[in-house]
């Protein structure tokens, strides 16, 4: 669009004698351009505006005073405040909220300005070339308003505004800093004076002395104005602290979502709040806010578009709780990270150990699903054989091996975080690749290792007493084609094993964080029934042990009724859902092998050998991408050198493709992985 067109259509806007909120309306659907990134469109419509503003003072005076009457006479507190929806509500009720909104937008009232905020920026796009037309550019526009120019009887009911707006988020702040919750976890606000009320106080002073102050104010009454908010920032910054400490603490500590959502609430009121006060100092010094004017504005334009958003509140609110729950399985997975034969070794007998339960638990649920019984009740009995092995497997210190890779990627994560990748020396954190990746390896080969061959020998045992197979030959047919890629869903329901995985993981890091959050451990300690019949001493072992694997045992126990429990989902609501676990599927090819007698070519040995291969890497893969992903998130590690680092990864297989498989002979010096500092 040319310059003189644009300015023509801006000039129709002036001349029409608009009510304001119709005149400023109309002034951002001319400047808004018709794609949200065609930035230079706005910036050229912004600039003319500017250049009539310039050399038409009527219109200048019009749009001036259409704002000063909109922040003066329209209710205008509320689009100063910020999180006017969410402030004293919870997460799951501002998500519901958010999503009705979604679906069924609010009803406007003209008289608040904070709807008619909704009107000039009706787009959910809008931000997008609001914020990216540069600061200076609005500045200009402000400049060419001349609000100097605007009579005290406009500009004082907008500064009584400002000031009534901070006085509301000083009173937000303050009964947010006496919420029990925060309390809770820094008790020192009930010993000490809290920065939250003394934030009060000193704003009540600056209010008091800003509301006398009708004329530009003497130097004494300067300097006096300039030290109160000077003691407001520090207390602000006092309750930033806090704020930010308790952040810090919960990976120690725990979190919730009521008090993450809180944490939020204060540091949005406290970025608000001191937004304003700079504003307002500065007009009582007699000098132009225009730089925080437009930050403001680009603040209230990103707030008012995103005021519906599902991802955004979700994001907010889950970041420190996935960070929790990560940081926890990256403890975890330093244990599965092996670097030495020793330790290797160990690993791998570890793993032969589950694969024997692993047999036991795939023969209980061959004879469950021999009785036929009703799907709710078969999946009920799947999923207590299936967790309760798990737990065991956990208690008698095994290793399933598709359960690392949700505690792995936490540590490779971290291994990212802490590393200055920047640099073109990645050798620590390829290090730790190949590290998980011979780690992962020998425990699948341990799983398999015994798997098949204990559901061989118990297959075997049958049928020598009984004189029976323990599964037909048509049964054992239908478990080999149940894991054949091509002729069946095995590849789509491996990676329904491979979420289920993922989700074990944040189940497991949750109830860790809810050990240690709720206190569950000194609880536990404080119940009398439970001294009387442990005793002190052995209920505090019991404690500890709580405290120590309450996330592990929750992890494996609902690992085992998600994989238990897929298939009756699939059945209830008629969707192809099954699973295909790699431990499992191994066990029940061993049954097959003795239903068929051993009578395999071997093709066919190979083929299932393949299958069960696919069936591992698709099981490993997605658990391990899922997990590095929410890793990666919670930590706000934003990795950009991928090709860099597979470059490497290449170079490394090329030279020493053994140390993906074996470890070296040399013990690794331990300061060598972040993870084990």
């Amino acid at each position: 669009m040319s310059h003189a067109r644009q300015s023509s259509m801006i000039i129709r806007v002036f001349e029409r004698n608009l009510s304001a909120q119709q005149l400023i309306a109309d002034l951002v659907a001319d400047i808004r351009p018709p794609k949200p990134n065609q930035t230079e469109v706005a910036i050229k419509a912004l600039q003319a505006l500017c250049y009539l503003l310039d050399h038409h003072p009527s219109y200048a005076k019009q749009l001036r005073e259409a704002i000063l009457w909109l922040l003066s006479e329209h209710k205008p507190i509320s689009l100063f405040l910020t999180s006017r929806h969410s402030v004293f509500s919870g997460f799951f009720t501002e998500m519901l909220r958010r999503m009705a909104h979604k679906l069924l937008p609010a009803a406007l009232d003209p008289s608040y300005l904070v709807d008619s905020f909704a009107l000039f920026f009706s787009k959910p796009s809008d931000e997008l070339w609001i914020l990216a037309v540069p600061d200076e550019i609005w500045e200009q526009l402000i400049v060419a308003m001349h609000f100097d120019a605007a009579p005290p009887s406009m500009t004082q009911p907008c500064r009584q505004n400002l000031l009534e707006a901070m006085q509301v988020l000083s009173y937000r702040i303050a009964a947010l800093g006496l919420e029990p919750e925060l309390l809770r976890n820094h008790p020192e606000l009930e010993q000490h004076g809290s920065p939250f009320i003394s934030q009060h106080a000193e704003l009540g002073k600056f209010l008091a002395l800003s509301k006398s102050a009708s004329d530009p104010l003497s130097p004494g009454k300067l300097a006096s104005e300039t030290a109160d908010i000077k003691h407001i920032l520090v207390m602000l910054d006092q309750c930033n602290a806090i704020a930010n400490k308790i952040r810090r603490n919960s990976t120690q500590t725990g979190t919730s979502i009521h008090l993450t959502l809180l944490l939020q609430q204060i540091s949005q009121h406290i970025d608000r709040l001191t937004m304003l006060l700079n504003i307002v100092n500065y007009l009582n010094c007699g000098k132009t806010a225009n730089v925080e004017v437009v930050a403001l504005f680009k603040q209230l334009v990103y707030s008012e578009c995103h005021k519906n958003d599902l991802l955004e509140h979700w994001q907010q609110n889950m970041e420190i709780i996935a960070q929790r729950v990560t940081e926890n399985a990256s403890r975890t997975g330093e244990h599965y990270i092996v670097s030495n034969r020793k330790d290797y070794f160990a690993l791998m007998r570890s793993a032969m150990g589950a694969g024997v339960i692993i047999a036991l638990m795939a023969m209980l649920k061959i004879m469950v699903a021999k009785l036929h019984l009703a799907p709710l009740t078969e999946a009920i009995l799947f999923s207590l054989n299936y967790g309760f092995g798990f737990i065991l497997i956990h208690i008698l210190h095994f290793t399933v091996a598709t359960k690392q890779p949700a505690m792995t990627a936490a540590t490779i994560a971290m291994s990212i975080d802490i590393n200055d990748l920047k640099s073109k020396d990645m050798h620590m954190l390829v290090t730790t690749i190949a590290r998980t990746m011979r780690s992962q390896l020998i425990a699948i080969f341990g799983n398999v290792l015994l798997a098949i061959p204990v559901a061989m020998v118990i297959s075997s045992t049958i049928f020598y007493f009984s004189g029976q197979h323990f599964i037909s030959p048509q049964k054992s047919q239908q478990i080999l084609l149940d894991i054949d890629p091509v002729q069946s869903g095995a590849i789509f329901y491996a990676a329904i094993a491979g979420v289920c995985l993922f989700l074990s993981g944040l189940i497991a890091g949750y109830h860790d964080n809810l050990a240690v959050y709720n206190k569950i451990p000194q609880r536990l300690r404080a119940l009398p029934w439970l001294q009387k019949l442990l005793g002190v001493h052995r209920l505090s072992r019991v404690a500890n042990y709580v405290e120590n694997n309450l996330g592990a045992l929750a992890g494996n126990f609902y690992f085992g009724c998600l994989l238990g429990g897929m298939s009756a989902i699939g059945v209830l609501f008629g969707l192809p859902f099954d699973i295909r676990h790699i431990a499992f599927s191994s066990a029940f090819v061993g049954f097959a092998t003795v239903g068929l007698n051993f009578a395999l070519s071997w093709q066919v040995i190979v083929f299932t050998i393949f299958c069960l291969a696919m069936i591992g890497f698709v099981n490993l893969t997605l658990s391990f991408g899922l997990a590095l992903y929410v890793a990666m998130k919670s930590r706000k590690v934003r990795f950009q050198q991928w090709r860099l680092l597979l470059s490497n990864l290449a170079f490394r297989l090329h030279q020493q493709p053994g140390e993906f498989i074996w470890p070296p002979k040399e013990l690794v010096i331990k300061d060598d992985l972040p993870n084990d500092q």
